[in-house]
């Protein structure tokens, strides 16, 4: 019968598959992803603030070029960043969401032209090349990538939301 798009959760509550997006809604991904995002930037301003000494209080390009790891390679080959990594817990009884403490590091992303410098410095092979390709995103990387177990190197993809703030 048709019930007009409604959710057939009913009495139930819709956990046992009553709701086509699963044990998490719309509204409690839209609370996750507002509470991740919040989490990063906390930790930028506060790395901001506590990395840089003196009357500054935000650190400028030049700072932040400098410290990038093989900040000419960056510099020629891509652009330096600021990489946050945070981990989120997600409990689903009670529902809650806990967010740990972001650790920020300088790093650089790679314009997707330029790749190859990656491959060609051993962090990097060509299925690894091939599987970020396809899904249209680019490499990111902390970490000297003169000593290959020492850079990290990851596939990531670009947020345009970060220009809302």
């Amino acid at each position: 019968m048709n019930n007009g798009g409604m959710n057939n959760g009913g009495m139930n509550g819709g956990m046992n598959g009553g709701s086509p997006s699963g044990v998490l809604g719309g509204m409690n991904w839209a609370v996750v992803a507002g509470i991740f995002v919040l989490g990063i930037v906390l930790g930028v301003v506060v790395a901001y603030n506590s990395n840089f000494s003196g009357d500054q209080s935000v650190a400028t390009e030049a700072q932040i070029d400098s410290l990038a790891p093989n900040p000419e390679l960056c510099a020629q080959y891509g652009a330096s960043a600021i990489v946050t990594d945070t981990r989120v817990f997600v409990t689903l009884n009670p529902r809650r969401v806990f967010v740990s403490q972001p650790q920020s590091s300088p790093g650089c992303v790679m314009r997707t032209s330029n790749w190859s410098v990656l491959e060609q410095k051993d962090v990097l092979n060509s299925e690894e090349m091939r599987s970020c390709r396809n899904r249209m995103n680019t490499f990111g990387f902390t970490g000297d990538l003169n000593t290959p177990k020492a850079a990290k190197v990851d596939c990531i993809y670009q947020n345009d939301g970060g220009g809302r703030f």
